[in-house]
């Protein structure tokens, strides 16, 4: 599937949807102000990588999902939880891309703050798009699989 910007689903969206967006977004962000405060800058960075928004976004993923399904008078709940886990790739592959830009820009800041930058950027932007490749290529692998065995199935009775 290719990336691409769809601005109708932000008609899809209430404002009061966004409005808790907002408030869980801010309200991570000042836990992890907190954490920092109380515990130093390195454990509150920890809470700062959270995605803030990713659970209400998870979840009104999912609820737009059933009603898209309960408007053609089908059952949207299964739908819904698939959605919110598809969606939930990207930052869990990004999150991977995230370690190693921390891991090359530790060993290389030695060498020169802009240099590390550059190249942990680099490393971070290889990782994260091999990992979306190659989460892609094992999904189609597993499909693929899944169908044969199924041909397979419905040959044998």
């Amino acid at each position: 599937m290719p990336v691409k910007l769809s601005l109708s689903s932000l008609k899809q969206t209430h404002w009061h949807e966004y409005l808790i967006r907002f408030v869980l977004g801010g309200a991570a962000t000042v836990l992890a102000g907190l954490i920092g405060k109380q515990f130093g800058t390195s454990v509150g960075g920890l809470f700062l990588a959270l995605p803030a928004i990713f659970c209400a976004s998870a979840t009104l993923i999912d609820r737009h999902e059933c009603r898209k399904k309960e408007r053609v008078a089908l059952n949207g709940g299964r739908r819904g939880p698939q959605a919110a886990a598809l969606d939930a790739a990207g930052p869990g592959l990004g999150s991977i891309g995230l370690a190693a830009f921390a891991a090359v820009f530790y060993l290389t800041i030695p060498a020169s703050v802009a240099v590390a930058f550059a190249v942990a950027l680099v490393a971070w932007g290889t990782v994260a798009v091999s990992m979306w490749w190659l989460r892609r290529k094992l999904r189609v692998v597993r499909h693929q699989r899944q169908h044969d065995h199924a041909s397979a199935n419905r040959l044998a009775s």
